[in-house]
């Protein structure tokens, strides 16, 4: 089972080669099953990452405060 410092890894590694194109745009298996992949991923990937960053952290917020 990945950790969340593997998952983290993964998905920063895969955010880079999504953002710099190294990675193949459409991938076709044995199979004919084709799977593509945009730029558009990105930004849910970059929040995916941001979240497990969080989980990394584990820093809790100050005492909620409520405004009127």
């Amino acid at each position: 089972m990945a950790t969340v410092a593997d998952r983290l890894a993964e998905a920063e590694a895969e955010y880079h080669a999504l953002i710099t194109g190294t990675k193949p745009r459409v991938v076709v298996d044995q199979n004919g099953e084709r799977v593509e992949f945009t730029t558009a991923n990105a930004g849910r990937l970059r929040q995916y990452i941001e979240s497990l960053k969080g989980q990394l952290s584990n820093k809790t917020s100050g005492p909620m405060r409520v405004f009127f």
